[in-house]
Parts: structure tokens; C-alpha cells; sequence
């Protein structure tokens, strides 16, 4: 089947890599989220990933200590770049070439972004993963994956999560809940809906960035979504 999405920007919760744990790196979750990555690149696909770091640190963990949020910031952008090392070095344990990048400089752990680098890297089938947010505190993994995305000409950007789509109400909570096969940028704003923090969001909008929710441990949902299938819910300037 031709694919729909060649370039893709797949973002995904530190919290996603904990497994059934509450802390850290669950070494199965790991090698699932990266068999993943290796169909797609079996398929012809180009992959960018932003993980945040939540299975490591939050700033809520910090809350009235006299830690400053900026200091707070700094500390969740290494805690992505924990996971980004992680991510690389299972990527390449399964046959994949990868490389981590840092918004922030780490020299001899990660090399620096250049848009234009990365485009080649990308199309010479190399899984990059970018770490360390924006690099610049106040800003979101969400906005570090919008911007990543557009940076390096994705198609789209995967947002995974822990439920298939966007739903009228929280799933867990709400029997009645159904879920949004697409919306407009309009749509999200107007009903209020948590796709993104509002700054990733804008950016996406601003750039017609589409961006799909999905379940990233459904079976082969990532595969259905490249090749144009209905999956999750898309968000896009003519849904």
C-alpha cells in the first residue's frame, strides 16, 4: 500500500516508557515503542521522535522547595535526554542507525540541531531523536515536538497517548464519551479540547501543521496512519 505520510514527527510521554512501573524505564516498553519505529522505517517511513521526561521528573515534584522554575525547566529538559539516550541505543540494538539531538549542548553525549542536517540524515534513513525540549524553559515537549516538525518538513506530527483519539469527554471517566474521527483547528479552540498545550498548538495551526492523536500501543495503529487510514483523530485545516 503507498504511504500517506513519508516524513513524520512522533511524539510520546517520558511517561509512556514506564511499562506498568512508576518511575524511570521499563526495558519491555522500550523495545515495543522502538519495534514500532523499525516498521515504519521497514516501510519506507522517515522518523523524528520527541520524548519528554516525566517518567524521570516533574516540576510538580519541586513545588515549594526554592527550586526556581526555570532551574525546574532545565532539570525536565535532561530528564528527556535520559530517555533520548535510551531511545537511541535500543534503536540501533535493532538493526537502525539513530543519533540524539540536543537543544541543549552536551558535549560527547549529543550533537547540536541544524534543520538542514537533519533533512539529509532523515532521508538517508537515519531515526533522529531530539532531546532537551526547545532548549529554553516555559516551553513544553509538545511545542519542542510542533516545532521539530515543522523545522524538518514533517508531514505530520503523531501525538501519541494513552487513549485512540480525541473524545467528546474523558473515556475513562464518561461511558457516553465518543471520539472525534477529525477536527478543525477552529474545532479544538472553539470546544475547548486538550490536543496540545496551546502554544504547540498555534504553531501547528500557523504552519498547517495536521496533527493525529493516537493510541501508540494499539496494534498497528502507526502503520494504519502512514498509509492513510483512519486512526486516532486528525487535526488539520480541512477536517
Amino acid at each position: 500500500m503507498a504511504l500517506k505520510y513519508k516524513r513524520i514527527l512522533l511524539k510520546f510521554s517520558g511517561e509512556a516508557l514506564m511499562g506498568d512501573g512508576d518511575f524511570g524505564l521499563d526495558a519491555g516498553t522500550l523495545k515495543s515503542v522502538v519495534s514500532q519505529v523499525k516498521s515504519l522505517r521497514d516501510l519506507g517511513v522517515e522518523v523524528g521522535i520527541v520524548v519528554g521526561g516525566g517518567n524521570i521528573f516533574r516540576g510538580a515534584q519541586i513545588q515549594g522547595s526554592g527550586i526556581q522554575r526555570t532551574t525546574g525547566d532545565h532539570m525536565g529538559m535532561m530528564a528527556t535526554v535520559i530517555n533520548a539516550l535510551a531511545l537511541r541505543d535500543v534503536i540501533e540494538s535493532m538493526g537502525m542507525k539513530s543519533q540524539v539531538l540536543s537543544a541543549m549542548s552536551i558535549e560527547g553525549v549529543s550533537s547540536g540541531f541544524n534543520a538542514n542536517t537533519v533533512k539529509k540524515q532523515l532521508a538517508d534513513g537515519e531515526v533522529l531523536v531530539f532531546a532537551a525540549g526547545t532548549g529554553s524553559p516555559f516551553f513544553t515537549t509538545d511545542t519542542a515536538a510542533a516545532l521539530r516538525g515543522i523545522e524538518i518538513d514533517a508531514d505530520i506530527v503523531l501525538k501519541a497517548t494513552k487513549v485512540d483519539g480525541i473524545y467528546t469527554a474523558d473515556p475513562v471517566k464518561d461511558s457516553t464519551a465518543t471520539r472525534y474521527q477529525a477536527l478543525s483547528y477552529d474545532d479544538v479552540i472553539q470546544k475547548n479540547l486538550q490536543v496540545m498545550d496551546m502554544t504547540a498548538f498555534v504553531l501547528c495551526r500557523d504552519h498547517n501543521m495536521p496533527i493525529r492523536v493516537f493510541d501508540m500501543f494499539k496494534d498497528d495503529a502507526v502503520i494504519r496512519i502512514v498509509q492513510g487510514e483512519d486512526e486516532g483523530t486528525l487535526v488539520s485545516a480541512g477536517a
